[in-house]
């Protein structure tokens, strides 16, 4: 009977309340600020909780925090640049966190933290907690290395997702976090709120209140201190400027076509991107060379664009895709230290957790679909901590505006959804 199983559904997620523990403002370093304290007491009452802080909230020293309180030995997986950015964060409030890469570098009760790749080797048993930086890699990984993450992580009694851009609109990305946190399992959230249509996996409309209520009682979101009733002092940005670079450039139409008109899909978005290349190169230097004494992030989607750009900025460095992870690492810190002025990328290997408020200038040499990635990629530089207005150019062709289009509407279902579960919290305050 269909609606008894949905009867039964409804009476599992209303009995999650949470089997952390209590903890007090005494059981945390005194440098964490009020509302940093409220969420870390949060997510020790709940023992399994995703916090989805915006950028420069604090993430890192929350986690490292609740880690420290929750187990005697606890374990943070992180991508590999930002694993030896959570140690030295871990050092500024004296909590010893030693990066591993070996279950023999295990000697006793302590934080470990460890990148994705090197997971596996490790046994889940060892641990109390563990908390997962950027969990958005959930959704960004291969299913491989995604339920290799969710069943590694099963004996663990509590558990933590951290990522500042969640997609909530996504059930891809909330069945990972809650199946990795042991909330509900996929089946079950997508027969209890979401409808399958020729458009795929979507929100039922009637079920958005009640989905709000139940993502309330296992997620917290934060865009500022004042969602949670703190003050907002020292988190207000100075400003983004999203800055259009439209460039006119040569497309060979569609066969059906007599100009180019559409973008089409995976393929024609290839073709396009090819073939505006050049000039989109040529635009990219241009404006970074409007202002040469400052530091510039360029974001790249294909291999070419990344080298062209290596070899028309003197001194710029490109972290791709062949280079061994340690030196991806080195790279991408380096920047973030000012050895070098210029850092060309892709968003799927420097948009997690890299903090470089020391940069107000960045470019987008080209855009994909993705609202999580784009998101991602500018709030390395646009971020609480940032001091200066950030200039965000977006390189484009005409015809590549509808992808601008696409992400513009994910952002703002994202949005939607957030801003519903800031509110749910306002209520119940």
């Amino acid at each position: 009977d269909v609606g008894t199983y949905h009867d039964l559904l409804a009476r599992r997620r209303m009995r999650f309340h949470g089997d952390g523990t209590q903890i007090s403002d005494s059981d945390m370093h005194e440098s964490l600020k009020p509302f940093q304290r409220h969420i870390v007491k949060w997510a020790c009452a709940n023992g399994r909780a995703a916090i989805w802080a915006d950028t420069g909230l604090g993430k890192t020293r929350m986690q490292i925090e609740w880690c420290r309180v929750m187990a005697e030995t606890s374990i943070i997986i992180a991508p590999l640049a930002v694993a030896h950015q959570t140690v030295e964060e871990a050092a500024k409030i004296g909590v010893r966190a030693r990066y591993v890469r070996d279950p023999d570098q295990i000697d006793g009760a302590g934080l470990y933290v460890v990148n994705y790749e090197m997971l596996s080797k490790f046994d889940p048993h060892m641990f109390g907690a563990v908390a997962l930086d950027e969990a958005s890699i959930l959704k960004q990984s291969d299913g491989k290395t995604r339920t290799m993450l969710i069943e590694w992580a099963e004996p663990i009694k509590y558990k933590t997702t951290w990522t500042a851009t969640p997609a909530p609109n996504d059930p891809e990305e909330l069945t990972n976090q809650a199946e990795f946190l042991g909330i509900m399992k996929r089946v079950n959230m997508l027969a209890a709120y979401y409808v399958h249509d020729q458009d795929g996996w979507r929100l039922k409309g009637h079920a958005f209140d009640p989905f709000i209520d139940w993502l309330g009682t296992w997620a917290l979101a934060i865009r500022r201190p004042s969602d949670l009733g703190f003050d907002d002092t020292g988190y207000i940005l100075p400003g983004l400027e999203i800055i259009p670079e439209i460039v006119t450039a040569e497309i060979e139409p569609a066969p059906n076509e007599l100009f180019a008109m559409s973008i089409g899909g995976v393929s024609g978005r290839s073709k396009v991107r090819r073939e505006t290349l050049e000039a989109r190169i040529e635009r990219a230097v241009s404006v970074a060379e409007r202002e040469p004494d400052e530091p510039w992030l360029l974001w790249c989607d294909l291999n070419d664009e990344a080298e062209a750009l290596a070899n028309a900025i003197p001194g710029a460095v490109n972290v791709h895709g062949s280079m061994k992870p340690d030196e991806k690492a080195e790279k991408l810190l380096g920047f973030a230290h000012g050895d070098f002025q210029t850092l060309i990328t892709k968003p799927g290997i420097a948009s997690l957790g890299l903090n470089y408020q020391h940069c107000a200038r960045m470019q987008f040499v080209g855009m994909k679909d993705s609202y999580e990635q784009y998101s991602q990629a500018m709030r390395r530089c646009y971020r609480y901590g940032q001091t200066r207005v950030v200039n965000a150019h977006i390189v484009l062709s005409e015809i590549e505006q509808q992808i601008a289009q696409n992400v513009a509407r994910k952002e703002d279902q994202a949005n939607r959804i957030v801003e519903a579960m800031i509110h749910r919290l306002e209520k119940i305050a």
